[in-house]
């Protein structure tokens, strides 16, 4: 009984251990860490989209709990383009360093794809007051490697909650 016990756990145990968290010393963890600070730091945040449109795929949708869907590509940058960057007091987006996570995706033992997770803090700057935060949320990226590059395909926000 002991022994059958201790081959399950090990077959349950086994899976879990070789799709872990990457470590933060990795490369993929550096290079998505680095890629999240492009695409939200330059272009959400300072409103140079070419980092967005050198990471984004083509086949890229963004999912928002409270904003909706959209489907593109374009139409992500777009928003940030044409809304964000237009806004006179635009919100400004602060990954929590400490949260993120990367889990490799393989086929077959060959590397394909990553997803990151982690929460990401937002911030207004009213009429020239003192900067306020306006909500804490999580996030989802799904990353897979076309044509050996490194493409942002899914994004996901959601779970935003005001401060607390």
């Amino acid at each position: 009984m002991k022994k059958t016990f201790t081959y399950l756990l090990l077959l349950w145990l086994i899976p879990m251990l070789l799709s872990a968290q990457e470590d933060q010393n990795t490369e993929l963890y550096r290079i998505l860490y680095q890629y999240d600070s492009l695409i939200f730091n330059l272009g959400f945040n300072q409103c140079d989209v070419s980092q967005m449109e050198r990471l984004i795929s083509e086949k890229a949708a963004f999912f928002h709990d409270q904003q909706g869907l959209l489907p593109s590509k374009a139409d992500f940058i777009k928003s940030i383009r044409e809304g964000l960057c237009t806004m006179e007091n635009r919100p400004r987006r602060e990954l929590v360093p400490e949260s993120l996570e990367v889990f490799p995706l393989k086929n077959r033992g060959e590397l394909y794809g990553a997803i990151q997770m982690g929460e990401h803090k937002f911030f207004l700057r009213p009429d020239g007051k003192e900067e306020i935060m306006t909500s804490v949320a999580k996030f989802t990226h799904l990353w897979l490697l076309e044509a050996g590059e490194w493409r942002l395909t899914q994004i996901y926000s959601f779970d935003h909650q005001a401060p607390k």
